[in-house]
């Protein structure tokens, strides 16, 4: 189901809600990644733990893992929502969005930022008061991107690996 369409010069696009058949095309975005290239991976033999996670994520209300498709049907982006209940800011529902990826030959175009705006527009509609991402730090480019679009380097991030 089309949850939204985005026109661009010459372009059209589609977002919707993942399905199971999307999963090999959003783990080769995410492998495509050269910081994530050495953890993800579209082999066969890797493919259980994407799978299972997309049950996951699927079966959560609170997620909503999406995919964005050309007129060719073909999967060219993907971004994961999640929306998070607090007590902070009053009781604030947070958005966060995570693993936003473009398809490397249609960067520039102006899609990953028309994606950000549905995020936001979503987030708004779902009742978000504060929207969040993070970004590695390496990702200077990408950093300029969400500056561009309103965001602001507020706080500082810190990650244990389990």
């Amino acid at each position: 189901m089309t949850l939204a369409e985005l026109e661009l010069p010459g372009r059209r696009f589609t977002i919707r809600k993942a399905e199971s058949c999307d999963v090999a095309s959003i783990v080769g975005l995410l492998a495509a990644d050269q910081l994530r290239a050495s953890v993800d991976s579209i082999a066969i033999e890797h493919r259980n733990p994407y799978d299972l996670a997309f049950q996951a994520i699927d079966a959560d209300p609170a997620q909503l893992l999406l995919v964005v498709g050309s007129t060719e049907n073909e999967v060219v982006g993907t971004m994961q929502l999640t929306f998070i209940p607090g007590f902070a800011r009053g009781g604030a529902t947070r958005l966060q969005i995570e693993a936003v990826r473009v398809r490397s030959d249609l960067r520039s175009l102006g899609l990953g930022g028309a994606m950000i705006s549905w995020a936001v527009a979503e987030g708004r509609r779902r009742g978000a008061q504060l929207v969040q991402l993070t970004s590695d730090q390496s990702r200077v480019a990408a950093h300029r991107f969400y500056e561009r679009l309103g965001f602001e380097a507020s706080h500082v991030g810190f990650k244990l690996s389990l």
